[in-house]
Formats: structure tokens, sequence, C-alpha cells
């Protein structure tokens, strides 16, 4: 198995109205080691998926108070991006083209064969984890979300300035190595422009004091006397 693959982490939700083929995958994934939910309508499926947020969802073409390709197409006009694998008995290449189109990730006819699905349900959930592993880098206890440009420490965000989550994302990219002051000078003011050692200096103090304030709060940058700063928070986690 892949090792950056845990199974035991993925979220499926499961929104088709065959009560038997339902109960059925939610064994099936749940053998795998996968935390696996259940809904029989599309509105049951939308509070579900609120509440879960999911890693994956499986969705049927036809629910008895909404089309899986319109409910698809709504969870991508509403900004969710959870993969979502198309479940149908039409074998129409049509709707399996339209549901491509509309922001499904996969397709997978009925009848379908178990292994095949959990293969399918796998490959979506590494993607998932591929993504999140880019826009995020976890620590123990700390969380930097590139996107949000946020810090968070034991479910608390940092109070970090622009310039200290700069400094704190260009030290933990490269955890235990050494980052030199005129490198962290470069990620803080790229350009002509580049901020004197002194500089660089106090903005990372003000760094480590807000970090060891934190709950759970530790050291987790040291000074490499003569050469730079070095971030000591281990190896990134998983991360989801």
């Amino acid at each position: 198995m892949d090792a950056l693959f845990s199974p035991e982490m993925v979220t499926v939700l499961m929104v088709d109205d065959d009560a038997e083929l339902a109960a059925m995958v939610v064994e099936l994934l749940q053998a795998q080691g996968m935390q696996v939910h259940s809904a029989g309508t599309a509105a049951q499926g939308m509070a579900a998926l609120t509440r879960l947020q999911p890693d994956v969802l499986l969705l049927d073409l036809m629910l008895p108070d909404a089309n899986g390709l319109d409910l698809c197409r709504r969870l991508r006009e509403a900004g969710n991006d959870v993969p979502v694998l198309m479940l149908t008995a039409r074998g129409d290449p049509f709707d399996r083209v339209l549901g491509l189109e509309l922001g499904a990730d996969d397709y997978l006819g009925k009848p379908f064969e178990p292994r095949e699905l959990v293969a399918r349900v796998r490959a979506l959930a590494r993607r998932l984890q591929a993504a999140t592993r880019r826009r995020q880098l976890r620590f123990d206890g700390l969380t930097l979300d590139l996107l949000a440009r946020r810090a968070v420490c034991q479910n608390e965000v940092l109070p970090l300035t622009s310039i200290e989550f700069k400094l704190l994302v260009a030290l933990a990219s490269q955890p235990g190595i050494c980052v030199s002051r005129q490198a962290l000078s470069a990620a803080v003011q790229p350009g002509n422009y580049k901020p004197m050692d002194r500089a660089v200096d106090v903005q990372v103090a003000r760094l480590r004091k807000k970090l060891e304030a934190a709950p759970g709060g530790r050291e987790w940058v040291e000074t490499v006397r003569g050469e730079g700063y070095v971030f000591t928070g281990g190896l990134p986690g998983p991360s989801l």
C-alpha cells in the first residue's frame, strides 16, 4: 500500500437510494479501514456533506428528489471541491461525459466489481491527500495553511504578522536545515530591497516568542550562531 495513503483517515459519504447496495458499500469500505456514511436522498446527502465534510463522495446519478448531475454541478458552483465518484446503472456515454464536464472526478457503472470501487476510492483519496499536502505544512501540534496564510497551534490561530508568517513558512519548509539570514530576508521581501540582518533577527525573535506563548508552545526555531536559523519541529506529518 502507498506509504502516503492512510485509509483510516478517509471519510466517505455515499448518496444512493439503493439501501441494499449502500449497506454493501459501507461494509466493503469499512473493512478497508475507512469511515463510511450513507444517505438515501439528495437532501439528506447535502446535510451530511456539510456535517461530515467527507474526503470522497459517492453520488448516484438518479436520486428520488434530485438528479446527481445537478447536485454535482451545484457543489462545484458553490466552491465545494470534494472528489466525486458518480455511480449509475445507465450506461449512456453522454451521461458520463456530462458528469465529468459538470465536475465529477470519476465515473463507475453499476453493477461494479467491489475491488474496482475500492481502488477508485483510494485513488481519489490519495489525490485529495496530495493536494492537501501541497497547501499545508503540518507538524506535531502546528499547522501552516499556505492558502489561508495562517498558522494554527493546538487549534488556536496564531496572531502572526505577514512578515512573521513568511519567515515561519521559509523555515518550516526545510525542517532541520539551517536557513541563512540572507535567504530569510529574500523570503520576506523579494526584489532589490533587502532588510538588514539585524531586522531579520528582530522579526525572528518576535516569531519565536509567539510560538512559545501559544498553547502547547515550544521552541520551534533555534539559532545557528553565525549562520542563521533552523526549524526544529521535525518532519511534516499527515496533512488531513
